[in-house]
């Protein structure tokens, strides 16, 4: 089995916009980009010539046409989508880009076939083929970004492949109903296709070789068995799997909105057809804007507290659009789109519609880096093939429930309110059975309103296998500080009496904290917490505990107790000295005596530190050693 071979992190770090300078990535963006491009551009124009020209093609009626060319273009990632993670799998992703890029000229050529021939069925066919040659591209679209890129332009990558795809999905979209609206031979728009195609194809000779890591894997072709055997590997990761119904969740809602902009520019806003393009443009640049926010408000790195914050806005929004939506359209609709933007309450659908699209790009990014980062990298092709399937079905779903109820005499704002009421019980569901992504929005808004972090040596901390921290105890929230700094999930041992405590006990019980006594208090207790952080240690999990034993009261460092010695002595790990700064006199801290009772130091965006240094070996961490160190680090911030 081929081992996964390590990005080489960049001598100068690139910023996100400067990775498309790079050959680690420009040349995959390119390709990607013109990939959802052409789609969109022949998909988009092809639905325009069945809705306008129907008559001229067949006999069927364009609501059916219309339809079945959705189905058509979307019935391969059901087929074909285990395969094509298979492939990712056995073969070079590059090699795997270049091969569905040819196959893309090739159906772009059928398709000026089926224009010469003026035959409804063979351009059918190219949908149909277009749609597979999407669903061998997909597992190589995100599985291809590890392999390029460190862990901290993970985020930046993932966000601009986000931003530019709806980008393109707009610009395609636009491009295909302007060819098809042209008039005069129809072959322009497949000729258009064939050029995109072969720029593509270019641009894919310059990804950097991406080696399979299971090269003797045997490829299964039956769709239904290796589907299964897909979901299997991601719910092999509890987080893992419960991002991708987060993911598939996602295009069900966003598909649910974008279907209904054509009747709900005309219907209920009273607008033309300049009205649904802009409110397409207003949604995806929202997306894009969300997209490229998230690598500056994750700090670079996979930030999941992002992912309720998304699922906040998407809510909250979703239900403003509701009630923001007119009762009925103007009496002289359609009105041209000045004339239109001049009604009252317009602007707000807009904006509604755009924070949407931002939330949006805040709840996917980081979701999509999670399954990237957590997925095991022999499974990881095949674990976003099981995505892309989960993904489609949802859209499918949606799209079925969304005409029902529309069918049954909803209407179309109070299905966007439907929808958002829904988005908050599955967010909220989600968080109940993963609370990582709740707490990381509580550690993740902490540090943005009440605080301003500063942190120094997080590469110190172990990316992966277990470690102990030690720190110095300031405040009542120094875990949840750790926590917003650290992007593994921590065990924490800490006084029993804070475990139980209502509401920030609340917290720590879903952080799987390790609750801990005197001997003299509780031997028995005292005796289980050792026992759980052997087992967590054993597990591979950071532990991190305070050696002091309590909160200091005075500002000062208290001795350091001999428990970390016995802890190492039992489970060799590293151990990693660190040390808060600035926490002392504020709102959580006991400087003025008893904690959270002075609204007075409640400081907004005051500014505090972490620094951590260089892991001990075990047989060195002794308590006076550590002690001196975080001392050290420390320093006069208290």
């Amino acid at each position: 089995m081929a081992s996964e071979p390590t990005p080489q992190t960049p001598a100068n770090p690139h910023s996100q916009m400067g990775l498309l300078k790079t050959r680690r990535f420009a040349p995959f963006f390119v390709t990607q980009f013109l990939g959802a491009f052409n789609d969109n551009l022949y998909k988009n124009a092809l639905v325009v010539l069945l809705t306008f020209h129907a008559a001229s093609w067949t006999t069927l009626a364009p609501e059916v046409l219309t339809n079945l060319a959705g189905g058509i273009f979307i019935l391969p990632f059901f087929l074909f989508s285990a395969t094509s993670g298979q492939l990712a799998d056995k073969y070079d992703k590059a090699l795997l880009a270049r091969i569905s890029k040819i196959l893309e000229i090739v159906i772009m050529g059928v398709a000026v076939l089926g224009f010469y021939l003026h035959s409804l069925a063979v351009l059918l066919t190219a949908l149909c083929l277009l749609g597979l040659q999407s669903t061998i591209f997909g597992p190589v679209k995100y599985a291809i970004l590890p392999q390029h890129l460190v862990e901290d332009e993970l985020v930046g990558g993932n966000a601009l492949v986000e931003s530019g795809t709806f980008v393109a999905i707009l610009i395609g979209t636009l491009a295909g109903g302007l060819l098809a609206g042209m008039g005069g031979n129809p072959v322009w728009i497949a000729f258009a296709g064939l050029l995109v195609a072969v720029v593509g194809y270019l641009a894919s000779r310059g990804i950097p070789d991406a080696p399979a890591p299971m090269p003797e894997l045997r490829v299964n072709l039956n769709p239904l068995s290796e589907t299964w055997r897909n979901i299997g590997f991601a719910r092999h990761n509890r987080t893992v799997f419960l991002s991708i119904l987060g993911i598939s969740w996602f295009w069900l809602y966003g598909a649910l909105f974008l279907a209904q902009f054509p009747v709900f520019a005309k219907n209920v806003l009273g607008g033309d057809e300049t009205l649904v393009t802009l409110l397409l443009a207003i949604f995806t640049v929202g997306i894009g804007l969300g997209s490229m926010l998230c690598e500056r408000l994750s700090g670079k790195h996979v930030e999941i507290g992002l992912v309720p914050f998304g699922s906040i806005g998407l809510t909250l929004f979703g239900i403003d659009l509701f009630f923001a939506s007119p009762a009925s359209a103007p009496v002289d609709a359609p009105l041209a789109l000045g004339s239109l933007l001049a009604v009252p309450g317009v602007w707000r659908v807009l904006f509604d519609l755009f924070a949407l699209g931002v939330f949006g790009g805040f709840f996917i990014v980081p979701l999509y880096v999670l399954i990237q980062m957590r997925s095991e990298p022999d499974h990881r092709a095949r674990i976003i093939a099981a995505n892309n399937i989960l993904n489609a079905l949802f859209m499918v779903v949606g799209a079925l429930a969304a005409a029902g109820l529309l069918s049954n005499g909803l209407s179309i704002p109070a299905l966007f309110g439907v929808a958002a009421l829904c988005n908050a019980a599955v967010a909220i569901y989600i968080y109940s059975l993963v609370p990582e992504f709740m707490l990381r929005f509580v550690a993740w808004l902490l540090v943005h309103t009440i605080y301003r972090l500063d942190t120094k040596g997080m590469e110190n901390v172990p990316r992966d296998g277990p470690a102990v921290l030690v720190c110095n105890h300031v405040s009542f929230v120094d875990p949840i500080v750790i926590s917003a700094a650290v992007r593994r999930p921590i065990r924490f041992v800490m006084d029993h009496r804070i475990f139980r405590a209502p509401l920030i006990g609340f917290i720590f019980r879903h952080m799987k904290a390790i609750p801990i006594a005197p001997a003299k208090e509780d031997a028995a207790l005292m005796e289980a917490a050792f026992d759980e952080v052997a087992k967590a240690l054993a597990d591979g999990d950071l532990v991190c505990i305070f050696p002091e034993g309590r909160i200091t009261d005075t500002g000062e460092l208290y001795p350091f107790r001999p428990g970390i010695a016995r802890i190492v002595e039992r489970t060799p790990v590293p151990v990693v000295p660190m040390a808060l700064r600035g926490l002392w006199g504020s709102f959580f801290s006991r400087k003025s005596g008893r904690a959270m009772s002075n609204p007075l130091h409640l400081r907004p965006f005051s500014k505090v530190g972490l620094v951590a240094s260089a892991a001990f070996d075990p047989q060195f961490a002794t308590p006076e050693a550590l002690q001196a160190v975080v001392a050290a680090l420390r320093g006069e911030a208290r």
